[in-house]
């Protein structure tokens, strides 16, 4: 472990923002002023937008990575999970992946955890229920879907390729659209190849409670969105959930029932639990909660970004909104991380910090191989694509926001 007299900026969290922000503060600090140590379970970032690409093998999943050690150089990577903190102490406990726990002192911290999946007791859900936050589950599900066309093919049996053949998605935002969409398309393809399957035999279905799929691009592009999937003979229920699933028996609360081998749970997230272990002060849904400067209300020593932070929307209480927050996603992620890691090279300096404060550039959906819904907005202008153009747009606009030229260069090789 490192020892030194400088001052350590801990960084919990290696994901979208802890990687950002440890990449910026390194840049604007000078030379040894200040140990930075990023913990993280995993010694890589997973960008998460391009995760339904990787699980059906438009983008390799290794290039849906980062290393933390190549992108943070001149940090200390530790792998391992922050599991208390005490804030009186200023110490971290620190479980490594292998040997005994111990503690690690700092004079600055950054929190930047994300979050999970949020689930519910749902009967048979713990068992069969397939997540999509992480790389090696889109991999797993790439390789699940695969298996079930083998079953299905080597089979006569009716029961066992009918479950095999019928694909559940619960959850209709970015992930659940997004996943869909191109898992249909890996399995419409790969049915090709088969000669006792094609996509007549298949069924796929997707849930969401609310009222309309893909909220984030607006109710017309979203309607768009849900008659393109439909136009692929996909299933759409909405204002309804899953009640139990149970040996993959899925029994949906509006009365249908089906069998399925594939259980794809997208239905929102939910800020890390271990953060009510770290003495922060949390919001009422458990985010950790920071003022306008992304600082922790109450402790001048520590910042908050991205999916684990309740920060305000400054843009929307302009414009008369007082309860007004950043929705979690990419798009705040990046700058969050950028403007947090300014503040804590200023406050370590005692220096005057910035506020945060981002209008929103709209938002960009795939929905399989050339087909996609995108919202740019400049200024009072909303622009609405469909199709191949908004298609590019989504793929362009992540494909910059990869880091490193390393990654960006083959994931826009890899759809070539």
């Amino acid at each position: 472990m490192s020892t030194t007299e400088r001052p350590r900026i801990l960084v919990v969290g290696g994901g979208y923002v802890g990687l950002y922000a440890a990449r910026r503060i390194l840049k604007k600090m000078r030379y040894a002023e200040a140990t930075v140590t990023v913990v993280d379970p995993r010694s890589y970032m997973t960008y998460q937008p391009f995760l339904p690409e990787a699980a059906a093998g438009s983008i390799s999943p290794r290039h849906v990575v980062v290393p933390l050690r190549r992108v943070v150089r001149g940090a200390e990577v530790l792998t391992g999970r922050v599991t208390t903190i005490d804030q009186d102490r200023k110490v971290a406990t620190i479980a490594p992946l292998v040997g005994e726990a111990y503690e690690l002192p700092f004079d600055y911290l950054v929190i930047a955890m994300g979050a999970v999946s949020r689930t519910f007791p749902i009967p048979g859900l713990a068992e069969q229920g397939i997540g999509m936050k992480g790389i090696e589950e889109a991999i797993g599900l790439r390789n699940h879907v695969l298996e079930q066309l083998d079953k299905a093919d080597s089979t006569t049996d009716e029961e066992v390729r009918r479950k095999a053949l019928t694909f559940v998605f619960v959850g209709g935002g970015f992930a659940g659209a997004e996943t869909i969409g191109e898992v249909e398309d890996l399995a419409r393809d790969a049915a090709k190849y088969y000669q006792n399957v094609s996509r007549e035999d298949m069924r796929f279905v997707l849930v969401d409670a609310a009222d309309k799929i893909l909220p984030e691009v607006g109710p017309k592009l979203g309607q768009y969105g849900k008659e393109h999937l439909e136009s692929r003979g996909i299933e759409i229920y909405l204002e309804t959930s899953m009640d139990s699933c149970v040996d993959g028996h899925v029994v949906l609360k509006n009365g249908l029932e089906v069998d399925s081998n594939t259980i794809v749970w997208t239905a929102g997230v939910k800020p890390n639990p271990a953060l009510s272990r770290f003495g922060l002060p949390l919001g009422p849904r458990g985010h950790v909660d920071c003022n306008e400067k992304l600082q922790i209300n109450g402790l001048d020593y520590a910042w908050a970004a991205g999916d684990n932070a309740q920060v305000p929307d400054m843009v929307g209480r302009r414009a008369g909104n007082p309860n007004a927050w950043c929705p979690p996603n990419a798009q705040h992620a990046l700058r969050q991380a950028k403007v947090l890691g300014d503040n804590v090279v200023a406050g370590m300096r005692g220096f005057p910090q910035k506020e945060y404060s981002h209008a929103n550039k709209g938002a960009v959906a795939g929905l399989g191989l050339h087909k996609g819904v995108a919202m740019i907005v400049m200024g009072k202008v909303k622009i609405k694509l469909k199709g191949r153009l908004a298609w590019y747009m989504h793929r362009g606009y992540h494909g910059m926001a990869m880091p490193t030229w390393n990654r960006k260069i083959r994931v826009f090789a890899d759809w070539t």
